[in-house]
């Protein structure tokens, strides 16, 4: 038991461990939580840890034993991020105003993994409602990069990375609204992938902003994300946006776009892990072609006017009167005021105020229908580059991890950080982001990673070419 190494084991790796009888589900559960115990206490990558854990690893013990098949995951450790219901536990977004609201459901998600055999080790820390790109913003304190404690672990996911980077969960799983998968798994040295918008049922998942928030994977190769991915994908009832996914074989040689983009902005070593990447996929056959993408360079504003405008939406329910933390006022307004002050952190706030702003009468043409119109460029861009090409590459983030407190006095510094993950969204393809070397910052080796865009509903494309990148690194 003690002589598994957890930082080669994968999903398939510990299926076959299980399958064989070399460990049951409740030996590796209590591996990961001795790591948990021994580690978690410096980066803070959980919120909560799950008692009953060793209890459904034990069931799925019994039925192992008792001759049954074991399911797909059974006994494979997941951390859930802090905004997924898991029915009986508290789900409170990194947020004040929820810090003790107990789900009364299973998110749909939840419940696939659930069914396919999967153990929840525990909820994982993220910015509040999902609103960062350092899970500095949670309520509950940051979480901190298990490469430099001194350093971010990148949000809204940063929990979620954070721990599998750490070797306290096999695999994760992450909101992704505007890169809050692919960022911190970027900055973790780990696999994130945002599926397309509607790939996964949001049912469960406290909302951000609905047109842009999808749930997705965080592993440590592009085959665990697969695997999870197939698990949690497809059309659901309880949420209309969801589709069925049509999966394409295809062939072993792409054609990659290798994206425009400033590189002045991004760091030499990137832009060189970029390079790289390109001529020995180049070397392995593929075709590789520079394209530009006329409008991307608008993603950025236009996101930051449609999600706080939905921000503001979703996040009116949140109001102390049916659940989570209030405070009491002279009267109903002064207790909305009073616990929506005080139960919302700064950028909570900073962005509903945005939100109700580019919303009201007098702006809504001037902000939210032009931010509208330049989303519909942006995905016509798309269209048109994947008529002529399979993928595109891209850096995820324009720099390895920054240091804590680096960037929280400047709202507009910490919002570049999504310049190369938020187009995605706002178009709805899938992307993924691999671990693809290392910069030296400080006297320690930070991760770098490299993003993979493809057509809408293209994952497998993600996944066969994110095989090829990871073999190429070995």
């Amino acid at each position: 038991m003690s002589k598994i190494n957890l930082a080669e084991l994968t999903i398939k790796k510990a299926g076959g461990l299980i399958h064989n009888g070399d460990i049951s589900c409740r030996e590796l559960v209590s591996i990961y939580f001795e790591n948990i115990k021994e580690h978690d206490k410096n980066i803070h990558a959980y919120l909560e840890t799950f008692d009953d854990a060793y209890e459904l690893a034990g069931e799925e013990d019994k039925k192992i034993l008792s001759g049954e098949e074991p399911k797909p995951l059974a006994g494979i450790p997941l951390a859930i991020k802090d905004n997924i219901l898991i029915k009986g536990k508290i789900c409170s977004a990194g947020s004040k105003i929820l810090h003790n609201y107990r789900a009364t459901y299973d998110a749909t998600v939840i419940e696939k993994l659930r069914s396919a055999g999967a153990v929840f080790l525990g909820r994982t820390n993220m910015d509040e409602f999902a609103m960062g790109s350092s899970t500095e913003n949670s309520a509950f304190g940051p979480t901190k990069n298990p490469y430099d404690l001194k350093r971010v672990a990148g949000g809204s996911s940063g929990g979620s990375a954070a721990a599998v980077a750490r070797q306290e969960c096999l695999a994760a799983l992450g909101s992704d609204t505007g890169g809050s998968v692919r960022q911190p798994a970027a900055f973790c040295g780990v696999v994130g992938l945002k599926p397309t918008y509607g790939a996964v049922s949001r049912y469960g998942l406290i909302a951000m902003a609905s047109s842009l928030d999808q749930i997705g994977p965080i592993a440590k190769t592009a085959e665990d994300a697969e695997f999870i991915f197939n698990i949690i994908r497809g059309k659901d009832p309880f949420d209309s946006t969801s589709a069925e996914l049509k999966i394409k074989n295809y062939q072993r040689s792409f054609r990659v776009g290798l994206l425009k983009y400033d590189r002045d902005g991004v760091d030499e070593e990137i832009n060189k892990a970029v390079d790289n990447c390109a001529d020995a996929l180049k070397k392995s056959g593929h075709e590789i072609k520079e394209i530009n993408l006329p409008y991307i360079e608008y993603s950025l504003p236009c996101y930051y006017i449609i999600m706080p405008a939905e921000v503001s939406a979703n996040l009116a329910r949140f109001d102390g009167i049916r659940y989570g933390f209030s405070e009491k006022g002279a009267d109903l307004l002064e207790d909305y005021m009073k616990t929506r002050g005080e139960g919302f952190g700064k950028e909570a706030r900073r962005r509903i105020m945005l939100g109700t702003y580019v919303l009201s009468a007098g702006y809504y043409d001037a902000y939210y229908n032009q931010a509208q119109k330049i989303r519909k460029l942006i995905r016509e861009d798309f269209e048109k580059v994947f008529s002529e090409v399979d993928v595109l590459i891209a850096p995820t983030a324009p720099t390895p991890a920054f240091k804590i407190g680096e960037k929280s006095d400047n709202p507009l510094q910490m919002y570049l950080s999504d310049i190369f993950t938020v187009p995605a969204n706002i178009a709805g393809i899938p992307a993924i982001s691999l671990p693809v070397g290392s910069a030296l910052r400080d006297g320690k080796e930070l991760p770098i990673a490299l993003q993979l865009m493809a057509p809408w509903f293209g994952e497998k494309i993600l996944f066969e070419l994110g095989k090829q990148i990871e073999l190429n690194k070995k």
